[in-house]
């Protein structure tokens, strides 16, 4: 692979990938999650991890193949299921190492690393138990204000995974839709980016000039590139496909069934993405209506 293509497949990534590392996931709980590189994930060794994510299936997937020691989050939801079921179990089985943050806080935390500053100041967080269960610290302004603001440290990572409608060789993306997210600052604050993509062309500004404007993240900062045609799946990937939510209404079913983590990892997840789109139906992804809010 040289510098100008950076086109590599999820299971060479995965890889690439020691236990004990540092993962962001970017999406937003079931939006654009880049589900075939977490599925990847899932079918790897890798274990011990420290995930960071504004969390949906793919923190809850990672749970419950015992895959994370530490869990740094916003939130973990389904949103029309408010609560990740096999989040919520590990979070009642204890054992779970976590940091809680307000969703701007995990958001200033990522600017923080991408910046290559310690921390940065914020008022969030103050007077809450979020500062007194985090170990968080304070600084005082040094101008005449004097105000005492929360000092929000540094999340960096070792490597983020973001899912996006199109990208290139190059490592140019494009993401579409209402909604990126904070899939910026994830890839800013990591080391590695991995970008998996819809549809992955020659050129990009050749073949979608008129989509420019949804190139979020620069392609100095992306260093793989991976296509995975409806990747994002369960969740939605708008404006192209909606969230299934009978699919993620099966996967919470199994939850709650004895050994049902381990029956739709097997059925499911399988052994390979070719055996995850089968079961799940290629046509039937395309025609999953989008969301209204």
């Amino acid at each position: 692979m040289t510098t100008l293509d950076k086109r590599t497949t999820a299971e060479a990534v995965v890889g690439r990938l020691r236990d004990g590392m540092t993962i962001g996931i970017g999406g937003w709980g079931p939006r654009r999650k880049p589900m075939a590189l977490v599925r990847a994930l899932l079918r790897s060794g890798v274990k011990d991890l420290t995930v960071v994510a504004y969390g949906g299936p793919d923190v809850g997937m990672l749970l419950a193949a015992g895959k994370v020691r530490k869990l740094i989050y916003g939130f973990v939801s389904l949103d029309a299921i408010p609560l990740e079921p096999y989040f919520r179990k590990a979070r009642e089985a204890g054992g779970l190492e976590v940091l809680e943050l307000d969703e701007g806080m995990l958001q200033w935390g990522l600017k923080a690393a991408a910046l290559r500053l310690p921390f940065l100041p914020t008022r969030v967080g103050l007077g809450t138990d979020v500062f007194d269960q985090g170990g968080f610290r304070t600084v005082t302004s040094p101008y005449d204000d004097g105000e005492v603001l929360l000092a929000m440290p540094a999340v960096p990572l070792d490597l983020a995974l973001i899912h996006v409608h199109r990208a290139d060789r190059m490592g140019n993306i494009q993401a579409l839709g209402p909604d990126t997210y904070y899939d910026e600052w994830f890839a800013k604050a990591a080391k590695e980016v991995v970008v998996s993509a819809e549809e992955v062309v020659d050129r990009i500004d050749l073949s979608h000039p008129e989509d420019a404007k949804a190139n979020i993240v620069e392609r100095c900062f992306v260093q793989h590139v991976v296509e995975a045609r409806h990747g994002a799946h369960p969740t939605s990937m708008p404006p192209a496909y909606g969230w299934d939510m009978a699919a993620l209404k099966a996967y919470v079913a199994s939850a709650g069934e004895e050994d049902g983590w381990a029956r739709y990892r097997a059925e499911t997840i399988g052994p390979d993405e070719a055996h995850y789109l089968a079961q799940a139906g290629d046509d039937a992804i395309a025609k999953l209506p989008l969301p209204i809010f």
